[in-house]
């Protein structure tokens, strides 16, 4: 494992879930500990979104970067701000394995950090230890409408399963990544059947006002039923600027359909357990 500076923070939950802020988690599970989307920088700080654009945070992370635990990997959906920030590229060890897109691995091997892995669609990297494993896997992502989508970064979401020997996983957890609802999401439930748990990327995010880039509330049920996820983690919903569909527009519009106990909202700081979705 790669050690992070610090390590004296709050003890952290294991087999859980732990919500740090905008799409940043902490997940333990298996021995393992992965930490997704590093955002750290404080309430007020502005991050920048590519062609100029920047966006002010509204909310300060749960943690400090300083408190992270000892780290196996980081998985990352995209290189812009609010997901990896400068806070994140002074402090993370640059040995850590982080698993994202070919051109996010690109550039972040070009900034000293040598085990970046850049993932194609459907292709995947393992962490082992002793008989214990924790498979990434790169699922499709579309950061805007086509063809739209090709002026913004590539985007993945990020499938995690975990298990030990050469049997089945013990839990599949399905991250959605900065990602719109498109027909490529459904291929998603044909290949992976069974999964446990979602993270869901939220916030109806518009780029000047104006392009929509990240799902809604409504978006986000459709992810929700597209990919037969059944439960989910609500994350990356209202701390930046440029968020302009709240947490509550899920919540409506799950309760609309029925589907309202399919939610699992965490306050910033806390923890879901892992235990009861593991198989």
């Amino acid at each position: 494992m790669a050690a992070q500076p610090g390590g004296s923070g709050p003890a952290l939950a294991q087999d859980a879930v732990t919500f740090v802020g905008n799409a940043t988690v902490i997940i333990r599970f298996g021995g393992f500990t992965l930490l997704t989307d590093p955002n750290f920088v404080p309430l007020g700080r502005r991050v920048h979104l590519g062609y100029g654009l920047t966006s002010r945070r509204l909310r300060d992370p749960a943690l400090d970067v300083a408190e992270l635990p000892e780290l196996d990997g980081v998985v990352l959906s995209h290189l812009h701000g609010d997901h990896w920030d400068d806070v994140a590229e002074r402090h993370l060890d640059r040995i850590l394995p982080i698993m994202t897109t070919p051109a996010a691995a690109g550039t972040l091997r070009g900034r000293g950090f040598t085990e970046a892995v850049g993932l194609e669609t459907w292709r995947e990297h393992r962490i082992t230890r002793d008989d214990r494993w924790v498979r990434v896997t790169a699922l499709p992502g579309r950061h805007a409408p086509a063809p739209l989508h090709r002026l913004l970064p590539p985007v993945m979401g990020s499938l995690l399963e975990f298990g030990g020997g050469g049997g089945e996983p013990d839990l599949r957890i399905c991250i959605s990544g900065d990602t719109i609802m498109y027909d490529g999401l459904a291929e998603i439930r044909d290949r992976f059947p069974g999964i446990d748990l979602g993270i869901v990327h939220l916030g109806g995010t518009r780029l000047l006002n104006l392009l929509t880039v990240t799902m809604d509330g409504r978006q986000g049920a459709d992810w929700l039923e597209t990919v037969r996820v059944p439960r989910a983690v609500p994350v990356h919903y209202d701390d930046y600027t440029v968020m302009k569909s709240p947490l509550s527009d899920l919540e409506d519009e799950l309760r609309r359909r029925g589907l309202a106990d399919r939610l699992i909202p965490v306050a910033r700081g806390a923890s879901v357990p892992l235990g009861a979705h593991a198989r």
